[in-house]
């Protein structure tokens, strides 16, 4: 009989060293470093299927796309967040919870403050490039993290908040930052107006 209490005693001993991480956020930090260490792998295979850097930029933006209309179902169910009530609480979201929750990086916002529709989010570090240098030679128009604006594009289409989402400065073509511009295409004014007929 003693046998017995003392193994249940180990059991429970093993439980309290479990680390205090959910399974949930170690998946996705499980999920984050395969994606930044694939992605180069992806590129580089567009590359070599596609001459033009406009259609691997098409591609992958479109991939983005389609993740992005899948992955706002997790976020919203992992989050809780309700719906946003204007577009610089929206993007103040995408930059402070939906980045640091996928990515681990925290952007910088820019715009809004006029009630406006454009933003800008700012990346001080980006992981999809910390193992590239430079763009492969020749293709200087390659815009190599395109696959984020598609996220952000296909996410914010899936909530009604149609949006055009593109690269501003990069840091892979000599800029200072990665800077990703989103516009909403439609003015809050007119999302108001809808709302009241």
């Amino acid at each position: 009989m003693s046998r017995s209490f003392n193994r249940k005693q180990e059991i429970y001993k093993i439980d309290w060293q479990l680390p205090a991480v959910s399974s949930s956020a170690s998946a996705h930090h499980i999920n984050r470093d395969l994606f930044v260490l694939s992605y180069g792998a992806l590129v580089a295979q567009l590359c070599k299927d596609y001459e033009r850097d406009e259609d691997v930029n098409k591609n992958l933006d479109s991939m983005g796309y389609n993740i992005g209309i899948r992955l706002i179902e997790d976020f919203l169910a992992n989050t809780g967040i309700k719906k946003c009530r204007s577009y610089n609480e929206t993007v103040d979201v995408i930059a402070k919870v939906a980045f640091k929750m996928y990515l681990g990086i925290t952007p910088t916002m820019i715009g809004g403050n006029d009630g406006g529709n454009s933003f800008s989010l700012i990346l001080d570090a980006n992981p999809l490039d910390d193992y590239v240098e430079e763009l492969p030679p020749g293709r200087s128009s390659l815009s190599y993290c395109n696959l984020l604006s598609g996220i952000i594009r296909g996410a914010l289409e899936m909530i009604h908040l149609p949006a055009d989402v593109t690269f501003i400065q990069d840091r892979l073509k000599g800029d200072d930052v990665t800077e990703i511009g989103i516009t909403f295409l439609q003015k809050s004014d007119e999302k108001k107006s809808k709302r009241n007929k």
